[in-house]
């Protein structure tokens, strides 16, 4: 019924322009996001319906798993099954917006994925940087291993910056001294240290 539903809206044109790192789905319908989301609501919270959804190599049954999931049943033996989904960055961030932001364990999330990926080194980032739960101290080593880690990757830049900023919210001097003391090198790097130069102005 699900992916009926998604099927009727169907957009061939959409799904030929996409555009993001990493590999497709098997199946990619081209439904907009909003409209993605706007089934999965109807659906509700279910989160055993959401783990069978979320294996099927289709597009949109996937992101709509990431609402339909229950953010509270997902602990540190469960990273490894929705790693295994996250694979490009569309849905990277997906996963950060809709379950991981409200994850208790994030900070345990950010040790293990920030040292695999680069994908889940994003996924993980954009997490913190919306999950409340998250510990300053651990999503600023996160974010120094990821741009050791991947030196010119363009999505550790973003990923990167995306945290810093949260913490810049909420501790703005430490989120300063980190940018100004960051010896790290390389094209991530100097994106978060551009970004920060005119983001974190007083």
């Amino acid at each position: 019924m699900l992916l009926g539903e998604l099927r009727r809206e169907r957009n061939g044109a959409a799904s030929d322009s996409m555009s993001f790192r990493g590999k497709p789905c098997g199946l990619n319908l081209g439904v907009a996001i909003p409209t993605i989301r706007s089934i999965a609501s109807a659906v509700g919270g279910d989160h055993a319906f959401a783990r069978y959804l979320y294996v099927q190599d289709v597009r949109e049954l996937r992101i709509a798993a990431l609402w339909i999931a229950d953010a509270a049943m997902v602990s540190e033996p469960d990273f490894d099954f929705w790693a295994s989904g996250i694979v490009n960055s569309e849905i990277a961030e997906l996963a950060a917006m809709s379950l991981f932001s409200r994850v208790k364990c994030v900070d345990s999330l950010l040790e293990k994925w920030c040292a695999e990926s680069e994908i889940l080194c994003y996924a993980a980032l954009m997490s913190a940087a919306r999950n409340e739960y998250a510990t300053i101290s651990v999503v600023l080593s996160a974010v120094s291993r990821v741009l050791e880690r991947f030196p010119d990757s363009r999505l550790a830049g973003y990923g990167a910056t995306a945290a810093v900023m949260k913490v810049f919210e909420r501790e703005p001097l430490m989120a300063r001294d980190f940018v100004s003391c960051l010896a790290v090198h390389g094209a991530a790097a100097n994106y978060l240290r551009e970004e920060a130069e005119w983001r974190m102005e007083e």
